[in-house]
């Protein structure tokens, strides 16, 4: 991925949080037909290697299941809050026209080996953490347990589970950074009004200090 200085975020504890807020991701995996996509919610363990590990499954019918290629890494492509950055909310547009849009968005990738598993007990556990995780805010949480037991391990062999330890992390995070901060707040401010409180918050989390 190209990270342009300003741009590049290395910090392992920012990069798992925005792992976990965006929640899924992409998997990239080579295969003997080429590359192949599968998109997925995981969940992060950060305990589990310099990096961490993700988890999560498939559908056991998704040709990802079979044909990646164990010998080769897989990419795992997070993306956080993006959107279309006008340049009308610039300062610099009033003072001298000189400025154009751009695009702001979070990306993060994570490198490692893919694992498939089957064992059930392992696919009840991820399954049940992955509901946790996602029911947590509701005021009445729905959980695996709700579900018929037989019903349940039913569903469990329509799936097959999947783990990776990350090897290789790195993030970017282009949230208008290289803008002066006269700019930066314009972005904010011109977010906000435009009903995009997610980019304005994410723009505002790594404004440089004033």
């Amino acid at each position: 991925m190209y990270i342009p200085s300003p741009f590049k975020e290395d910090r392992i504890d920012v990069l798992h949080a925005a792992m976990r807020e965006a929640g899924a991701a992409t998997l990239v995996s080579m295969t003997p037909d080429g590359l192949f996509a599968s998109h997925a919610p995981l969940l992060l363990d950060s305990r589990i290697g310099p990096f961490g590990t993700l988890t999560g499954h498939l559908a056991k019918a998704n040709p990802h299941t079979r044909a990646a290629d164990p010998a080769v890494e897989t990419l795992v492509i997070f993306y956080g809050p993006s959107g279309y950055i006008t340049p009308s909310y610039y300062a610099a547009k009033r003072e001298h026209g000189k400025v154009v849009p751009t695009w702001n968005y979070i990306a993060i990738h994570a490198h490692g080996m893919l694992e498939m598993f089957d064992d059930a007990d392992r696919l009840l556990d991820v399954v049940t953490r992955l509901t946790d995780t996602h029911e947590a805010l509701r005021a009445e949480p729905w959980a695996v347990s709700d579900a018929p037991p037989d019903f349940a391990r039913a569903m469990l062999r329509s799936i097959v589970g999947i783990s990776l330890r990350i090897t290789r992390l790195e993030g970017k995070v282009k949230m208008s950074q290289n803008r002066p901060a006269v700019d930066i707040d314009g972005v904010i401010d011109g977010l906000t009004r435009d009903n995009r409180a997610d980019l304005a918050a994410a723009v505002f989390r790594v404004r440089p200090p004033t």
